[in-house]
């Protein structure tokens, strides 16, 4: 059954709502519709990132100490409007729409502990948007003992296949964290994070300079890169993990540059150590492989991008809207295929991709 599916993504980025509509049967995608962008004020990015603290010490996964339940609100509210918005551009009737796909804002990610908290009253936003909403996708894959991240693999297997390419094939997706996914024909799917993505240089440009991201590696371009502190951060127990794995935003918030180091250098750095850490996953694959498509913010980054090139040689890197993907939409794409396929209970993560005993499917359904 081919279902009309909006898709929310609100990534460990902390910058906005992401927007997506496709159409699908939860196998492939029949049809892609628009996307859309609902960006966070200054005071709600301050806002969330204040619960990312405030969630460090969360005694169980309902709980909201702190400014954690004025988050969630404001998480709710920032998607029912980013939803009304979208609808409203494009002209769409919300008995259009089959389902919504809500992801909410990760707050804390320890599977190790089966806990993962994802902010956002899937509920309330059905009530205000009227559409029913799939919510809480990583709860039953991390309550069965995987690691409920990253559930994206399964779309970037549909999208992949699509391109009717020879494998092996490695979607990288860099966002607050990155992860891969390594697809070799439709049974070999892995997938794991591989380390920071954007959050550490994120973090580190809005401390040292205001600005909430290094646009376009401007500034990395100019800096000098710690070889030395790069291979240090290296020898972080994580990167010896075999996959699947998965990553909390803040894992290695505990590195920190030295006092004395330059915005650029220290720029250049982070921007070092997140392409070493996508480098560090070759080895623990099956095949090295020949084709790798850059996907999330981090596409936008000249320089992380140049390095890319430059240690993944031969191979072939491209980014993912060279290819007619919409790049900065494809985790709320993500989100919609994945509502789709827990409503007809087929699965959103399986042993290689997070770890889970078996193939599993999640969500939860809020009807208005």
């Amino acid at each position: 059954m081919v279902m009309t599916a909006i898709g929310l993504m609100s990534g460990t980025s902390l910058d906005g709502v992401d927007v997506a509509l496709i159409e699908t049967d939860g196998k492939q995608v029949t049809s892609f519709g628009p996307s859309g962008y609902r960006p966070y004020s200054a005071q709600e990015r301050s806002l969330l990132r204040h619960a990312l603290v405030d969630a460090v010490n969360l005694p169980n996964r309902e709980a909201r100490p702190g400014v954690l339940s004025e988050a969630e609100r404001a998480v709710t509210v920032a998607h029912a409007e980013a939803v009304a918005a979208f609808t409203a551009q494009h002209h769409i009737a919300r008995e259009q729409i089959d389902i919504v796909g809500f992801h909410g804002q990760t707050v804390l990610h320890r599977p190790e502990q089966r806990m993962t908290v994802q902010i956002g009253d899937g509920l309330a936003l059905a009530k205000a948007i009227h559409i029913p909403v799939m919510h809480d996708f990583r709860a039953a894959d991390v309550a069965a003992g995987g690691q409920g991240a990253p559930l994206v693999p399964v779309y970037h297997r549909a999208l992949a296949t699509a391109l009717g390419r020879e494998g092996p094939i490695v979607v990288v997706n860099i966002g607050g964290v990155s992860n891969i996914t390594y697809i070799d024909g439709f049974d070999a799917l892995i997938a794991c994070d591989t380390g920071p993505g954007n959050a550490l240089l994120d973090d580190y440009m809005f401390r040292t300079t205001g600005q909430p991201f290094d646009q376009d590696g401007r500034l990395a371009v100019q800096g000098t890169i710690d070889e030395g502190w790069v291979a240090r951060a290296l020898q972080h127990p994580f990167f010896g993990q075999r996959p699947p794995k998965s990553l909390d935003r803040n894992q290695f918030a505990s590195l920190v540059l030295p006092n004395m180091m330059s915005a650029a250098d220290g720029a250049a750095t982070l921007t070092a150590f997140t392409v070493e850490a996508i480098v560090s996953i070759i080895p623990q694959l099956p095949k090295s492989p020949g084709s790798w498509i850059i996907a999330g913010g981090g596409a936008r980054n000249l320089m992380m991008l140049r390095m890319l090139r430059q240690r993944l040689d031969p191979a072939r890197v491209e980014v993912a809207d060279s290819l007619g993907w919409a790049g900065d939409a494809i985790e709320a794409q993500a989100f919609a295929f994945l509502a789709a396929r827990s409503l007809q209970g087929l699965p959103l993560s399986y042993p290689a991709t997070t770890g889970v005993a078996m193939p599993m499917t999640g969500g939860v359904i809020a009807r208005p």
